[in-house]
């Protein structure tokens, strides 16, 4: 098998400090805790941003200026969030795209999230599509259902998005397509040979739908966006800890673990 790529979802749009506190939310907080999960492993930093008071923020200056601080630390793959926070307009959630990204994600249809929808109809795909050719960002398409891996490919027929696709299965969200082995391995089947594909699943599913990834030749996204506990009962101490697990579970599981480089070959950015 390849080897197994990393992504760190330090922050989300939706975690607090109430609920971790070692939550990071400045763009030194994030940048300083990217450099220590690339130190553990991570080859991805899936990048949320916050505003001065903690608040989710879609702000292409709060983008500009966390990206350049991690860069003075670190040069991984920076995969930003398309998302932002359930109900940001689409222009807002686009906006960060012009700071030309290597990657960014793709959300490829609508499902239930919790209590609120996260939408997505067609045409908010066709502009976030446009808008990645345009500055030459490659998606992440980000699945909650298997639908989406459907929409997917007929955007890939339209010349929308470009192969080899990237697929991130999201499993566990409340109202969204459950985390088991049976659900990652038929998602897994679904897409085309050539594509790769990361898991993250939220919550308690995290450890093992990762354990799964990494047996199963795919990749690996942990994070406070995703996991605030190490284990049951006892908060991460930081986002680089749970990267670190992941890493150590690959070496037990003897799949070495990507350095960016080779990330970026397996991804072919």
């Amino acid at each position: 098998m390849k080897p197994l790529i990393i992504t760190a979802a330090l922050v989300g749009a939706e975690t607090t400090r109430e609920q971790n506190p070692n939550l990071p939310l400045t763009p030194q907080e994030i940048a300083e805790d990217a450099y220590n999960c690339v130190q553990k492993g991570a080859s991805i930093i899936h990048l949320h941003v916050r505003d001065k008071d903690g608040n989710p923020t879609q702000s292409v200056d709060v983008f500009k200026e966390t990206i350049e601080e991690i860069q003075k630390k670190c040069n991984p793959i920076i995969q930003i969030s398309t998302g932002g926070a359930v109900g940001t307009p689409l222009e807002e959630r686009a906006a960060p795209l012009k700071l030309k990204p290597e990657m960014a994600t793709l959300s490829t249809g609508t499902v239930n999230f919790g209590k609120e929808v996260f939408y997505n109809p067609y045409d908010y795909l066709q502009s976030f599509a446009n808008d990645m050719q345009k500055y030459n960002v490659k998606p992440e398409i980000e699945v909650f259902e298997l639908g989406m891996i459907n929409n997917a490919l007929v955007m890939a027929k339209k010349g929308l998005i470009k192969e080899p696709l990237h697929f991130d299965f999201v499993l566990g969200v409340p109202g969204a397509m459950p985390a088991g082995a049976d659900e990652l391995m038929y998602l897994s089947k679904k897409i085309p040979d050539n594509a790769t594909w990361t898991v993250a699943g939220i919550g308690r599913h995290e450890l093992p739908m990762a354990n799964l990834a990494i047996l199963l030749g795919g990749h690996v996204r942990v994070g406070f966006e995703d996991n605030i506990f190490f284990k049951k009962g006892e908060l991460a101490a930081s986002n680089s800890q749970l990267v670190e697990r992941v890493a150590k579970l690959a070496n037990i599981l003897d799949r070495p673990v990507a350095s960016i480089d080779q990330a970026r070959e397996i991804l072919t950015l």
